[in-house]
């Protein structure tokens, strides 16, 4: 489905209203769909695949801000840290560690979402409350990230109340950790094409949108 304009601008302002940036999810999306997207202003992009990202970034314009969205593999970190703008699924230590170690090489420091496991599916992956209190302390050990804010993807459900109190759990987590995050306005990055009028609703700053905007991926 070729993007369609009205659609693009009517939720863009509807998420903009909200306080909040529209993230276009692009991952399987081409080059030329990406591109007219462009066109009509927008300029966040996320990208699931770090391969599939390493093709299209070279194509496309120098001042489209990358996130990277997906589960990050250790051993791809440094591909991607030259021009991404924003790593929006820290899950683990493990990775903030190889993510401040590759950035040290680049002399840049690069700005990162920690995930947070909100969900009732056990696939989806992200630090727990537990986990979060005892590495968000421990920050100020890595001279090359730049903690932003929390990112959490609620249940795959038709239970609307259960979405809705997975994300005010991830915005209490937000307002409690406030105070480490390294930016003024810090991002709270929750909502995709299928709920995020919830997240709206419940604080969300930072909207993923996929198929909303791109039509349904083949």
């Amino acid at each position: 489905m070729p993007v369609q304009p009205e659609l693009f601008f009517k939720l863009k302002e509807e998420i903009n209203a909200s306080g909040a940036t529209l993230v276009a999810v692009s991952k399987k999306k081409s080059v030329e769909e990406i591109k007219a997207l462009y066109d009509l202003g927008q300029r966040d992009f996320g990208e699931n695949y770090v391969q599939e990202l390493l093709q299209k970034q070279p194509l496309l314009p120098d001042d489209i801000r990358w996130h990277f969205i997906g589960h990050l593999q250790r051993n791809k970190v440094k591909s991607i840290l030259p021009f991404c703008t924003l790593i929006q699924g820290v899950d683990r230590l493990e990775l903030l560690e190889e993510i401040n170690k590759q950035a040290s090489k680049l002399e840049r420091v690069v700005d990162c979402l920690l995930q947070v496991h909100i969900a009732t599916e056990e696939s989806k992956f992200g630090f727990d409350s537990a986990e979060l209190s005892a590495v968000l302390p421990a920050l100020s050990g890595y001279s090359h990230v730049r903690v932003v804010g929390l990112m959490g993807m609620a249940s795959f459900t038709d239970n609307l109340s259960q979405v809705s109190a997975e994300f005010r759990l991830l915005k209490k987590l937000f307002d409690q950790y406030r105070s480490y995050f390294l930016i003024p306005d810090p991002f709270l990055s929750m909502g995709m094409s299928g709920d995020y009028k919830i997240a709206l609703q419940e604080g969300s700053t930072m909207i993923r949108i996929g198929s909303l905007l791109f039509g349904a991926r083949q």
